[in-house]
């Protein structure tokens, strides 16, 4: 059953269109996904698994049938879709992903690079959601509590990309939902280029009103007139990382690289994922390095006002 599962996450959009449909597919510098549900089964404690997953599987199985049906429906695209929208429709589509519980929306082209290594996705263009997690439950890390609100949030995330794909086709428009679970591209950058926030110290996306308590997932559309970012004002965040590290100190896995290498896409490699994994399968989400960041129960602005005075008092007189 675990073999099947993992299996079937493996595949990816190619696997789920006719022959000949064009796709964009990963390069020789794309990174490695990660496939979530087979960290839990490949790494941990056989014990602790025995005791938790039951805890986590009320979330885990829609999930999983969430990231299958973003491929079903893939036959329900238009069979001659529209290309662009008017202005007003993007802000009528924010609207609609607020209501299904996303906090930002945002555009960014998808780079070859961003696709994850034997994937491919169905358009380059990329509508990013942030979808936020339950800071007092977050904030019970590493306890199952924790790995609760991840698994919730995987779900929900799911369910999300699922009704904004049907919303686009309703419209006109080819969409392919992009789950938080198991996705074929790393939503971390798109986020970044999204202008939605700044990749922290520890890889995953910081934000003004979640700061890194939140998941990530995509809908790739045919719409090719996306507003995109043109500059990311969050930048100053990695310059705060610098400086802080709580992450590094706090992992119980020693997973979070205190100097990053650089990987063959250009980008920064912020963790071990092998290390990371088991303290995430044995207690099903860990959450650790969420807790203690800083941008987790601190305020951003005012810690971005601290930023700026500590910088001017470094800032030698002309």
């Amino acid at each position: 059953m675990k073999s099947r599962i993992i299996g079937m996450l493996r595949k990816s959009t190619s696997d789920y269109v006719p022959d000949g449909t064009r796709v964009y597919s990963s390069v020789d510098r794309s990174r490695e996904g990660l496939i979530v549900p087979e960290l839990i089964f490949t790494y941990g404690d056989a014990q602790a698994h025995a005791r938790k997953f039951p805890r986590i599987v009320r979330w885990l199985v829609p999930a999983v049938i969430g990231r299958f049906r973003s491929y079903w429906t893939l036959r329900n695209n238009p069979s001659n879709p529209l290309d662009r929208a008017p202005e007003a429709f993007f802000q009528e589509l924010r609207d609609f992903a607020n209501s299904l519980g996303c906090t930002d929306v945002g555009f960014a082209p998808v780079p070859p690079e961003y696709v994850f290594r034997a994937k491919d996705v169905l358009f380059p263009n990329a509508i990013v959601l942030a979808y936020p997690m339950d800071k007092a439950r977050i904030g019970m890390a590493p306890e199952i509590t924790a790995g609760q609100e991840v698994w919730r949030a995987y779900y929900r995330l799911g369910r999300v990309v699922n009704k904004i794909a049907r919303f686009l086709r309703r419209r006109g428009y080819s969409a392919q939902a992009g789950p938080a679970l198991g996705g074929d591209a790393n939503y971390v950058r798109l986020a970044a280029d999204a202008g939605l926030g700044w990749i922290g110290h520890h890889g995953m996306l910081i934000s003004p009103g979640a700061g890194p308590s939140q998941r990530l997932a995509t809908v790739y559309t045919s719409i090719t007139n996306l507003p995109f970012a043109r500059e990311n004002p969050h930048q100053w965040v990695g310059e705060f990382c610098t400086t802080c590290l709580r992450c590094v100190h706090k992992c119980p896995g020693n997973a979070i690289h205190r100097v990053k290498p650089t990987m063959p896409d250009g980008g920064p490699k912020h963790i071990d994922q092998a290390r990371c994994a088991v303290p995430f399968a044995n207690t099903m989400g860990c959450s650790v390095c969420i807790k203690e960041c800083v941008f987790f129960s601190g305020d951003y602005a005012k810690l971005k006002l601290a930023h700026e005075k500590r910088l001017e008092r470094r800032t030698p007189l002309g």
